[in-house]
């Protein structure tokens, strides 16, 4: 007798990676392809449940526009450089996805017709539509605005049920937990707890925009193989950030 299929509880999702999460931890190299094929490998399963896929992914392995803004570069033409790094991971995903046999479309907020499809949002809820994931770079287009505020617009803007937010702890703490053994991380929150604890996951734009479009954000650990299948299968994991 063959096993009941895992039903998912969310049909649309945006998945956030940054760009940090596609590099080994103490290495030179920008980009692991082990770790970009990982990735790609938990993308497919849950794509063979039938979960429409979107990914926004950041560029922070290779550039940081505010970081070089910092050290006395122009703000604006920083963000535009970090925005260029987001087209190369999307570049990479995109190649380890196809390879496993995932149809996939990257649309950019910059218009560059050699390498991907200008961002149009009907263009892109059709390819979900069709079973291919689409990963969003180039952030919104504008500088000044983090790929996590793009996370949230995608998603807004996509009807996306949640947020998938990657990141290499397990959830949100009261306190950096790296720092204080004893800090508290939240099995959930409001966004309004968010907001006003300024917990440091996503900006305040990001908040603000899921809180008014009554989108929800899990915070978790990517570097737990099953996690993102787990979210999916509305599995407790992490940190889950809602309205409620």
């Amino acid at each position: 007798m063959s096993e009941t299929p895992p039903v998912p509880k969310y049909q649309r999702i945006v998945l956030k990676l940054s760009g940090e999460a596609l590099r080994e931890p103490g290495s030179r190299d920008n980009i692991s392809p082990q770790i970009v094929h990982s990735i790609a490998e938990q993308i497919r399963e849950i794509h063979a449940m039938g979960v429409q896929i979107a990914l926004v992914v950041g560029g922070g392995n290779i550039w940081r526009g505010q970081a070089a803004s910092q050290r006395g570069m122009d703000r604006a033409t920083a963000d535009y450089m970090g925005m260029l790094a987001t087209v190369m991971n999307g570049l990479a995903l995109k190649s380890e996805l196809e390879a496993l046999g995932v149809p996939t479309r990257v649309q950019t907020a910059i218009e560059m017709k050699n390498v991907a499809e200008p961002f149009i949002r009907g263009k892109a809820m059709r390819h979900l539509e069709l079973g291919r994931v689409v990963i969003f770079v180039a952030g919104t287009g504008n500088p000044f605005f983090s790929t996590d505020t793009t996370a949230a617009l995608r998603a807004s803007e996509m009807g996306a049920q949640v947020i998938l937010k990657a990141t290499k702890v397990d959830g949100i703490y009261d306190c950096d937990p790296k720092k204080n053994p004893e800090a508290k991380r939240f099995a959930t929150l409001t966004f309004g707890e968010a907001l006003t604890r300024r917990l440091q996951v996503m900006d305040a734009t990001a908040f603000s925009l899921c809180m008014d479009n009554k989108v929800p954000i899990i915070v978790f650990d990517m570097m737990q193989r099953e996690n993102i299948r787990d979210a999916v299968l509305g599995k407790p994991v992490g940190t889950i950030v809602t309205g409620e």
